[in-house]
């Protein structure tokens, strides 16, 4: 795949989703609450957040494959502490995805459901913040502390970092 790692192709995906899904999650139980009573605003808040969270395992293997050449031109403590937000993530992801379950399950129990429907949204919303704090450790790897450079094709050859890319050379 043209040299370029696969971890920052995947972890757009779980970051997107775990902004949206707090959304879906709150539709859902104002729908519920106001008796719109459609079981499939809930098994929807299931499935993203089902996908959100198999995608942030799929993103943390990959930055595990990753890290041994990171580690070249980066602090570990500095790999540890998005390692650990990254960890952090992924079971609060599957958690929240067992909270979305209870509405699904319990749904015409209405005051479970509302219940459930209310530990679905604040449970997204922790991951929505844990997300953003992998995503804040991972930028800072990347932009910081150079991350990237071990990927910056060596002298010689064709890469992002050579004439034709000097920014310095654009003109209004």
């Amino acid at each position: 795949m043209n040299g370029l790692p696969l971890h920052p192709m995947l972890v757009h995906l779980p970051l997107a989703l775990a902004a949206l899904v707090p959304l879906v999650a709150l539709a859902a139980l104002i729908a519920h609450r106001f008796h719109h009573r459609s079981r499939s605003l809930f098994v929807a808040v299931f499935l993203l957040q089902t996908t959100l969270a198999a995608g942030a395992v799929a993103a943390s293997r990959t930055g595990e494959a990753e890290e041994d050449r990171v580690e070249a031109v980066v602090a570990d403590t500095v790999l540890e502490a998005h390692e650990e937000a990254a960890e952090a993530f992924v079971v609060a992801a599957w958690v929240a995805a067992a909270a979305s379950l209870i509405p699904v399950f319990w749904f015409h129990r209405r005051r479970i459901a509302t219940l459930g429907g209310l530990v679905s949204v604040i449970a997204t919303v922790v991951v929505l913040g844990l997300g953003i704090r992998v995503g804040e450790a991972g930028a800072a790897l990347v932009y910081r502390h150079g991350a990237a450079n071990v990927y910056v094709e060596s002298a010689g050859s064709p890469s992002l970092t050579g004439p034709a890319h000097d920014l310095s050379r654009v003109h209004d």
